[in-house]
Parts: structure tokens; C-alpha cells; sequence
């Protein structure tokens, strides 16, 4: 047996031993921390001394912090006064905007996606555009705040975008003129000949998830739900997770994760108002970002849907603005976001389970010269309409145009794969269904 004497000093031999370990490392932690703080403040002293223009303290600083942000990620920034309350305060009167949603992809300023029916989407940017300069300013080393601010302007002022675009020899240039953006988040239509509803959600403000409620309740008896979230840069997190749990009674939808553990969050969909038995698919492509990533991705880890069309854009990190004093702020990525099996969406997006490229679908046509019985009747049954009164032409005209509105026609569907790919997921589940 071990004698208690020598058992109570082996004890607090280890103890002591402990001890000054865990000091040892405090000092050596506390080393490390002064001796980097010192070689900051070394380099600080140094560009004040002796960089060629005359900088004050406080530039060099700001400048450094900012240098910081940009180099933890894309995301993160250093706000100045003027710069925080352009963040905090909505504007008075007109704010004048292109309407795009941009990014930084492997150091360049990217268009995650124009928002449909705004300047920029009328003027013809498309999702995945670098913008190399703007206003004959190159966006080379430029922040997402700095450009967000250039562009951002009086309504009716003209802007100078130049976009390299993957697949043109040279560079586009583009004249916007800067506008209100009013958005409609979502609408609907029908697919012609089908009883499947087409949901088009353009971007997810506040009214997703009543709007795409609404749909449903006035469409009782579809078949299959095609969910169109291309060009969709994301928005807010409660509405993606809300239009999930509409489709899905079950599970987790996503969750946040940082570094503090405590801070650490789960979405779970819950049983009521869920359409979980219609067949579905969800149209995706490299304008689909954040919010639209994870209704699609957590869809697609459901096994709810069936995803179609290119992989997302992935942005998948969670930023929070905290207030620095002197009127400054710190925007910092905090957590990422991961989907229902555990994967992250961030840097590298969401990939389609057919994945589709987009075009128009190639058909065999007779000459197109030659007109059939019925399509010369109709086409005589047009020419007839003109001599009508124009007044009556022209009532009957808007009332087509407003119907057509709520058709996507086989025609339409021709022009586009990957809406048809859409279709046929749907088709095949109908029948697997059967």
C-alpha cells in the first residue's frame, strides 16, 4: 500500500506542476499577444513616418481595419460614420438604385443577379457578370460597400457599367438609368395543358411566404408545384424557412453555427398548413443565393424536391452589425449556415440533381413556308380581326395580353430547358406517385 504522506505530496506535486503549466501558457499567450500588437504598432509608426504622402493617424488606422475586414471575407467591413448611417437610415424622399444584388467571387465584383424588372435586369445584366469598372472606375481592390455606394444614386441619373461577360470576345459596356426598385416577390401562373402551378419567388422579402400561401389556397387542385428561384439573390432567413415548412412537416430546415456554441441555432418545420404530398421540383441557377439556397438545398436534403437547372452561387454565412462607437460599425461574419445533412452552402453553393443548362429545345419542324388548315384559318381569322374597329382591336388585344399573363404556353416552354426539365420531374413523379 502507498503510504497517505507520500500519496498527499505526489497529489500536490501534480497540482503545482499543473499550476504553473497552465501560468507557463497565460505568459506565453500573453507574449504572443504583445508581441504581434507590438509589430502593428511598429508598422503603423513606420507609414506615418515615412509613406510618401502626408496620412494622419487616424486615416492609417481606418485604412488598416478596413484592410482587415475585406481579408477575413467578402462579407465583413469597417463602416465609417457616413457609411454606418447610410446602413441604418432608409433614406427621405427618393432613393434611386439599379437593382442588382452583387458579390465577390474569387476577388471580383460579381452580379449574383439582377432583380427581375428593374433597370438593370431591362438593360440586360445577367446573373454571373464581372463588373471591371464602374463609371470608368475599375472595381480592381474595391469593397462591396464602396461599389454598393457608387451606384446607388438620384432617380433618372444615368450609370456606366463595364462587364466582362463569360463567352464575349470583349467587355460590354451598359448605360442604366438609376430608378425606384419595386419588386413583386412572387407570382404564379399555370403551365399550359398540365394542372402543375409554376411559382416564380424573385427575391424573399416579408411577403414570400404569405404570397406563395396564397397561391396555394386559390390553386386547391394541382398536381405539381414548380418553384422558380433563379436570378434569386436571397433575403430574409424566417421567410426561406417558412416557405420550407410549408412543403415539408418535419426535421430540421437549417441551422447556424459559429464559434460561440451557446449562440448556435436549428430551424424545425413544423406539421401545420404543410403541403407535403404534391409533387415538386425547384428551378436553380448561379444567381441563386443565400436565402434561395437554402430552401432549395434543405428541399433537396428533404428529398421533398427535385432540383434542376446549375449549381447555386453559394453564399451561405451569417453577418451581424455591431456598433463600435463614435458613430462607426463593424459588420462581421459570425456563423454559416448548414443545410438539413449537415453540408454547408458557403463558397460552394447547392448542386442540382439534373443539372440543365439554359437554351431553347430543339424541335423538328415542318417547312415553314407551309401553312396547315388549321393554322391558315387562324391566321386569316387574325387578318380579318384588323379590319375591325380599333378601339374594339385594341380592348380585345389587352384582355388576351392579360390572360396570357397567367399561361406559360408549350411555345414558352420550347424556349426554355430548363423550366421543361421542371416539368418533366413533375410528370415522372405524377406517375411514381400513380
Amino acid at each position: 500500500m502507498i503510504n497517505k504522506k507520500i500519496l498527499g505530496l505526489m497529489i500536490g506535486s501534480v497540482i503545482a506542476s499543473s499550476t504553473l503549466l497552465a501560468k507557463s501558457n497565460m505568459v506565453n499567450m500573453s507574449q504572443d499577444r504583445l508581441e504581434a500588437l507590438a509589430k502593428y504598432t511598429k508598422v503603423i509608426q513606420t507609414v506615418e513616418k515615412y509613406y510618401v504622402d502626408d496620412e494622419n493617424i487616424t486615416d492609417i488606422i481606418n485604412k488598416s481595419l478596413q484592410g482587415l475586414m475585406s481579408n477575413l471575407d467578402a462579407h465583413s467591413s469597417y463602416m465609417l460614420k457616413k457609411d454606418f448611417d447610410d446602413m441604418k437610415t432608409q433614406t427621405n424622399g427618393e432613393f434611386g438604385g439599379l437593382g442588382i444584388t452583387v458579390g465577390m467571387r474569387d476577388g471580383a465584383l460579381t452580379v449574383i443577379a439582377p432583380l427581375e424588372g428593374t433597370p438593370a435586369d431591362k438593360a440586360g445584366l445577367k446573373a454571373g457578370d464581372i463588373i471591371l469598372k464602374i463609371n470608368n472606375k475599375s472595381t480592381l481592390n474595391m469593397t462591396i460597400d464602396e461599389a454598393v455606394k457608387i451606384m446607388r444614386g438620384k432617380v433618372k441619373t444615368k450609370i456606366n457599367l463595364t462587364i466582362v461577360r463569360k463567352g464575349e470576345s470583349k467587355p460590354l459596356k451598359f448605360t442604366i438609368i438609376r430608378d425606384i426598385i419595386k419588386i413583386q416577390s412572387v407570382y404564379t401562373k399555370k403551365i399550359e395543358g398540365t394542372n402543375i402551378l409554376y411559382l416564380r419567388v424573385t427575391s424573399f422579402d416579408k411577403k414570400v411566404v404569405k404570397g406563395v400561401h396564397k397561391a396555394l389556397k386559390e390553386n386547391k387542385n394541382i398536381k405539381g408545384i414548380i418553384l422558380d428561384l433563379r436570378n434569386n439573390p436571397g433575403g430574409l432567413l424566417d421567410q426561406a424557412v417558412g416557405l420550407v415548412d410549408t412543403f415539408v412537416d418535419s426535421g430540421v430546415i437549417v441551422s447556424q453555427k459559429g464559434r460561440i456554441k451557446s449562440e448556435d441555432t436549428a430551424y424545425k418545420a413544423t406539421k401545420e398548413g404543410t403541403y407535403k404530398n404534391i409533387p415538386m421540383a425547384v428551378i436553380v441557377n448561379g444567381g441563386s443565393a443565400s436565402a434561395s439556397e437554402i430552401t432549395s438545398g434543405a428541399l433537396q436534403d428533404d428529398k421533398r424536391a427535385i432540383i434542376v437547372g446549375e449549381k447555386t452561387f453559394g453564399k451561405g454565412s451569417v453577418q451581424v452589425i455591431l456598433p463600435m462607437g463614435n458613430g462607426e460599425g463593424l459588420r462581421l461574419t459570425v456563423a454559416r449556415y448548414y443545410l438539413p445533412s449537415g453540408r454547408t452552402i458557403q463558397a460552394k453553393g447547392v448542386t442540382p440533381d439534373i443539372e440543365v443548362l439554359p437554351g431553347e429545345i430543339k424541335t423538328s419542324k415542318d417547312d415553314e413556308f407551309t401553312l396547315k388548315e388549321a393554322e391558315l384559318k387562324k391566321h386569316l381569322t387574325v387578318e380579318l380581326a384588323k379590319t375591325e374597329d380599333k378601339n374594339t382591336t385594341k380592348a380585345t388585344k389587352v384582355k388576351k395580353d392579360k390572360d396570357d399573363k397567367k399561361i406559360i404556353k408549350k411555345e414558352d416552354i420550347k424556349k426554355d430547358a430548363q423550366l421543361k426539365c421542371a416539368i418533366d420531374a413533375i410528370k415522372i413523379q405524377q406517375i411514381i406517385k400513380k
